[in-house]
């Protein structure tokens, strides 16, 4: 969403822009220059929690905004764009959903599937006359005031490779991951791993310190402003297709992007600073969250060729430096 606010920042100059988004994720937005402010909605997926939501929602309609833009264009958003109360209200038409779903905003855009994700909500914006830049660019900002504290649990810049994401079926194995460490430290390498906060993530983590005891970890982080502090100071960062991962490309960290079920092409960071791996077609299932083949494709991406991308790319990396 990032590339779009500075866009509606630009096409609009001295607007007042606020952003909605879930409580959650609000840290990632928190210090993005231009917003006048955030505002965390409370949510649990797959429950109304009207007794926290309708406050926030009174503070909204109180803002009298003149334009919304729905970006996320599901069902909740359809209705929080509606009673918040804006004069212009500016939706996406999606297949599905519920068949009211269109007449809670003012203006609808038919939306297109297919293209880089980052581009999707330039053709929402297309409505108001905003076009999309060349190659969007994620921007986030970590709270300064942690610097120190994120150095303490990263002393030296690494490369960090993140174990973990939101589907199992996205995550490269560990035995790969064990190969990658004793190859890049052959290599002169420093590699450190990092996982997620849920008890099956740091399952992994421990798995993995079982295979190879020597291997440097960071401790579980208290907060996501404080990982992505920490993030910050990453040399590189490697994982699959997961949030760190466009955290990292938000905060200007080179990354090593490593897809199987979901497509590079559609969700990989955008840059000459960012590279990815698409592993063999994916047999899954969309609906399952596990990976039920006899042969997992992200299994097909070796240690041997994310090294190999890896060495390339931090030698080209080095020469535009010396430049």
């Amino acid at each position: 969403m990032t590339p779009a606010l500075r866009a509606i920042r630009e096409h609009f100059p001295g607007c007042a822009l606020h952003v909605l988004v879930a409580e959650e994720v609000a840290p990632l937005l928190q210090h993005l220059p231009g917003l006048a402010r955030v505002w965390a909605f409370p949510r649990r997926r797959g429950k109304a929690r009207p007794s926290l939501s309708w406050p926030l929602i009174r503070a909204l309609r109180q803002e009298q905004f003149d334009r919304s833009v729905d970006f996320g264009g599901n069902d909740r958003g359809a209705i929080v764009s509606l009673l918040c109360g804006a004069r212009q209200r500016l939706g996406p038409l999606w297949p599905g959903g519920f068949l009211g779903r269109r007449f809670f905003y003012t203006h609808t855009h038919r939306m297109q599937p297919g293209g880089h994700q980052s581009l999707t909500n330039f053709q929402l914006l297309s409505a108001w006359g905003i076009a999309a830049p060349d190659c969007p660019k994620l921007e986030i900002y970590p709270d300064s005031g942690l610097a120190k504290v994120a150095e303490q649990l990263l002393p030296r810049p690494a490369i960090l490779c993140h174990l973990a994401t939101s589907q199992p079926k996205k995550e490269w194995p560990l035995a790969h991951w064990a190969e990658l460490y004793r190859r890049a430290a052959a290599a002169g390498q420093e590699l450190v791993f990092s996982t997620g906060i849920s008890p099956r993530e740091q399952a992994l983590l421990k798995d993995l310190k079982q295979r190879l005891p020597e291997a440097p970890a960071l401790p579980v982080l208290p907060d996501l402003p404080t990982f992505l502090a920490v993030l910050k100071r990453a040399r590189w960062f490697i994982s699959g297709d997961t949030g760190p991962l466009h955290f990292a490309a938000g905060l200007g960290v080179p990354t090593i992007g490593l897809f199987g079920p979901s497509s590079a092409g559609k969700w990989a960071p955008l840059g000459s600073r960012h590279c990815a791996l698409q592993a063999d077609n994916c047999t899954c299932g969309g609906d399952t969250s596990v990976c039920l083949s006899q042969r997992p494709c992200m299994a097909t991406l070796s240690p041997e060729a994310v090294l190999q991308l890896l060495l390339e790319i931090t030698v080209a990396h080095r020469g535009q430096l010396e430049r």
